[in-house]
């Protein structure tokens, strides 16, 4: 059906009627076809069991970026169906098989080896299938640009892994994909630094509140604490005192000094291993935050409670 067939022609009336079966447009009123090769998009098989819906459809998965071929490639026949034949075409498709598998160029053959990395570093860091397929395309890029010459291929996925985490917002540390990729933790932060710069990847600051649920989990802290650091941060973020600092460090001093308040205790190294940072951290962001935000007096009047 075309879009533009809107009303009749011949008198400018919008009672028409669609015939799917003849493939016409007819104008109720004054009997005008309008439309004699209307084209039908549905499908024109039917289908009553999955089997049956398998075989009649002529459509593949979706194109992925976490595959080397975006999940493009063909199979030369199946396994079971080949044994079927007689030896010398069984040996002809064995040998097609073969010559299928086998990748001709050279980026195709490190994002083969790269994909899989990605994919056991994704699973490991227990990360959505969002941010696992703009990982994958971001590492395409960096390859067809050649960014990836002079450089270990596992730094350049971590460094696009951790780029996809920054760009969905998933909270996940510098620490935590340096564990996960093995690679050291500045070299993954050089190689993210790089590979968003030439692919002029736009990536926002991370938002200190969305670490805090992981981090409030890990300590076993109540949903009223995670509240009032939720609320700390906010704060803090008005008064400007997060910029410049570190989120983890800010969400992690931000937890503890809502556990103080609401008589959760959790001492500074129990925190300070949580959040990825160290006690040094810890103590000088929750000096900052009592100093500018008042919170000792909060503090204080627990402890005439107790």
């Amino acid at each position: 059906m075309r879009d533009f067939v809107k009303k009749c022609p011949e008198c400018g009336r919008i009672n028409l009627f669609f015939n799917k079966e003849k493939g016409e447009i007819i104008c109720k009123d004054c009997g005008l076809v309008i439309e004699d090769k209307m084209i039908d998009f549905g499908q024109e098989w039917r289908e009553f069991d999955p089997e049956s819906a398998e075989k009649k459809r002529r459509t593949g998965a979706p194109t992925t970026y976490t595959q080397f071929d975006r999940g493009l490639g063909t199979e030369v026949g199946r396994k079971a169906d080949l044994y079927v034949l007689k030896k010398k075409s069984k040996n002809k498709f064995f040998r097609l098989r073969k010559w299928q598998n086998r990748i001709s160029t050279a980026i195709e053959r490190n994002l083969k080896l790269a994909l899989s990395e990605l994919k056991r570093v994704s699973s490991f860091l227990k990360l959505p299938k969002s941010v696992e397929e703009e990982a994958a395309r971001i590492y395409t890029m960096a390859v067809q640009r050649g960014l990836v010459r002079g450089r270990s291929m596992e730094s350049v996925v971590a460094g696009a892994m951790y780029a996809a985490c920054r760009r969905h917002e998933v909270p996940r540390t510098l620490d935590e994909v340096s564990e996960a990729s093995g690679i050291e933790r500045k070299e993954v932060g050089r190689t993210y630094r790089f590979v968003t710069r030439q692919l002029a990847i736009t990536v926002l600051p991370s938002n200190p509140i969305d670490y805090i649920p992981r981090f409030s989990s890990s300590l076993k802290l109540s949903p009223k604490t995670q509240s009032k650091a939720i609320e700390i941060v906010e704060r803090a973020q008005k008064k400007e005192l997060t910029s410049g600092r570190g989120p983890t460090g800010i969400a992690s001093a931000s937890l503890y000094v809502a556990a103080l308040i609401n008589g959760e205790k959790r001492t500074q190294r129990e925190v300070a291993e949580v959040g990825g940072v160290t006690e040094v951290t810890i103590r000088n962001r929750y000096k900052e935050l009592l100093d500018k935000l008042n919170l000792e007096e909060e503090i204080k009047k627990l402890k005439k409670k107790e």
